[in-house]
């Protein structure tokens, strides 16, 4: 028992680190979309300037949201209970 939550932890611990780096690349790929919108949207105005700013910034509250969820669920709780079914089945059958 005392194996299976070293290995829960050491699990959790690489997970965190995914966590942060998805978190870290999901998010600039998403502002860079923003960015390119923008500069779609409004041709006069491409480059950096404050409404651009306030765009991306408006637009990534929302998405903040919704990412921490999907990410938490996909990649620090999955793997776990994957993991304590995985040894349960094998353990106690």
């Amino acid at each position: 028992m005392l194996a299976l939550l070293r290995l829960i932890g050491l699990v959790l611990v690489v997970e965190l680190i995914f966590y942060f780096l998805l978190t870290v690349y999901i998010r600039s790929t998403r502002r860079e979309a923003l960015e390119n919108e923008w500069d779609r949207r409004h041709p006069e105005k491409t480059g950096p300037s404050p409404e651009r700013r306030e765009f991306v910034r408006r637009s990534m509250i929302g998405f903040s949201k919704t990412l921490r969820a999907r990410l938490v669920g996909l990649v620090l709780v999955l793997p776990v209970v994957a993991i304590v079914v995985i040894v349960i089945l094998v353990n106690y059958n």
